[in-house]
Formats: C-alpha cells, sequence, structure tokens
C-alpha cells in the first residue's frame, strides 16, 4: 500500500559598559568561534526538541539525538534518531491518512544518515519494506536535516543573522527576533526547509534565545516561529543543546550492499524522508 507522509557566548571575561548601551558587547565574536571548528572531520553533537502546532489541539512533538559533521563552510552530514508524537487529534487526523505509517512513526525512533542530498532511512517506518539482507531505504534530493527545527545555528551566515538581530546580550545570553522573509535571504538552511515566498503581507515572526560557552560557541539555542502556510499559519518551536565542539569524526554512511533506493520500494515506504525533521 503506498503511504505519504502528512506530514551564551559566555562573555569571555566582564562585558563593560560605555554610556549605558542597550546591550553588553561580548569580547568574542561568535561567528568567527564557530568558523573555527569549521572543516573535514569535525563535527559537534546534540539533542534538541521541536513542536509544531498546526491548529488548536493539533500537535506533532519530536526529538532528535545525534552528531553532526562539518565542512569547511558548515554541515554536510549527520548521523541522527529521531522520535515523534502526536496529540490525540492530530492522531486521529494522521490515522484516516496515513494509518500504517502513523503506527510505525510512533514505534520507535527514526535514524538518519544524512550527507550530499541523500539520506538514508532506518526504523519502524520502513523495515517492512527492507529485503533480506538490507537495512537502509536511500533517499535521494534531500535537505540536510537542521539542528533546530526553526534556525541553523550551525550556519555561520545564518547565526551571523541572529547576532545582528539582537535585542539583548547579557551575561553570556543573547536575545533577538527576525523576520522569516528576512532570514530566508541570507540563510540557505531556512530557505530550503520553508522555502522563499514570504511577503511583507505574508511574512513570519521568529524569536529566539542563545546561550554561549566560554570559547564563544553556541551552547544552546530556544527559537519560536509563526509562519504562513498555505492559507494558514504554524507555529514552530525548538530547542537545541550542543556538546563536544570539536570532536573528531567522519559520519560514515552505509555500505551500497546494505541499501536499497526508495524508487524500488515506493509503494511500501513514505513519498519523503519521515518526521517532521524533513
Amino acid at each position: 500500500m503506498k503511504r505519504t507522509l502528512i506530514g551564551a557566548i559566555a562573555v569571555a571575561g566582564l562585558a563593560q559598559f560605555v554610556a549605558m548601551p542597550a546591550y553588553a558587547a561580548p569580547t568574542t565574536d561568535p561567528v568567527k568561534a564557530l568558523q573555527a571548528q569549521l572543516g573535514q572531520g569535525k563535527a559537534v553533537n546534540l539533542r534538541a526538541t521541536a513542536k509544531v502546532t498546526f491548529k488548536a489541539g493539533q500537535v506533532a512533538t519530536s526529538a532528535l539525538d545525534g552528531t553532526v559533521g562539518f565542512g569547511p563552510r558548515g554541515p554536510v552530514a549527520s548521523d541522527v534518531a529521531h522520535t515523534l508524537q502526536y496529540s490525540p487529534a492530530l492522531l486521529r487526523t494522521m490515522k484516516k491518512t496515513a494509518p500504517a505509517e502513523t503506527e510505525a512513526l510512533q514505534e520507535g525512533p527514526v535514524r538518519m544518515l544524512s550527507s550530499g542530498g541523500v539520506s538514508y532511512v532506518s526504523g519502524p517506518v520502513v523495515d517492512q519494506a527492507l529485503p533480506p539482507g538490507t537495512s537502509w531505504v536511500r533517499y535521494r534530493k534531500v535537505v540536510q536535516p537542521p539542528s533546530n527545527l526553526v534556525v541553523e545555528a550551525l550556519d555561520p551566515a545564518t547565526l551571523k543573522t541572529l547576532v545582528a538581530g539582537r535585542t539583548s546580550w547579557k551575561d553570556g545570553i543573547l536575545k533577538g527576533s527576525v523576520k522569516a522573509g528576512k532570514l530566508a535571504k541570507v540563510s540557505k538552511p531556512f530557505a530550503a526547509f520553508y522555502g522563499t515566498r514570504f511577503t511583507a503581507k505574508r511574512d513570519g515572526k521568529i524569536g529566539y534565545t542563545i546561550w554561549f560557552g566560554d570559547k564563544g560557541l553556541v551552547r544552546r539555542i530556544a527559537a519560536k516561529a509563526v509562519l504562513p502556510i498555505d492559507k494558514s499559519t504554524v507555529q514552530v518551536e525548538s530547542d537545541t543543546r550542543y556538546t563536544d565542539w570539536g570532536r573528531e569524526v567522519t559520519v560514515l554512511l552505509p555500505l551500497e550492499g546494505d541499501v536499497i533506493d526508495r524508487t524500488e520500494v515506493k509503494d511500501e515506504t513514505p513519498a519523503q524522508v519521515p518526521g517532521i525533521w524533513n
């Protein structure tokens, strides 16, 4: 049966105030601190949660846990596992539309290995489609799963925009806001995930808080967005914590013999990479 998925910088030294500014300027540039961590073979661990509210009572929540690998300009690969839960009202709707897939998504975590626009998926949601001897379903032309469902703090251009949009910055905690249309113009991860069709009349609002560590690196980011979707709006919240910056690791992709392409089992697997992180 064919199934379709529905879906901070802790100031390095006390910041000095001059003529009582609106916020305290840090001594470390967080964008430069991030760029110093980038490079082949380097990575960071993360734990993230997300909540998507489609309308009153219809809510999907998810947790993500794993590792993101870097290239010279930002994230290029990831090895993550995520779980997904639905509110009772949304679950009833999902079961009417895609009952088997909905059940499978709630049975256990979906594990994804992603690199170069390709994701390899394993877990209950694809297990029944796997021929003997295979463990992964390959999805092509997909977006790299973000570390945060609203704003990708691991992307230098995105982080630069978030820092520029600050409304306060004190004791290592930065708070700010940005319009979705503005962020889509500078953040490739955000544009790839949410598109670029924001206008003055149909724009989105994003608020965020960033906690920085003593080396100027992001240790946590929490964001909340209200975004236009079709003729309605959706509310997205996401909270991510980063640890083990600078660890040396390479995300290893499955061997070809362990993989089957999604086109070969398209009637038995979700049309898109499952989960709200894709």
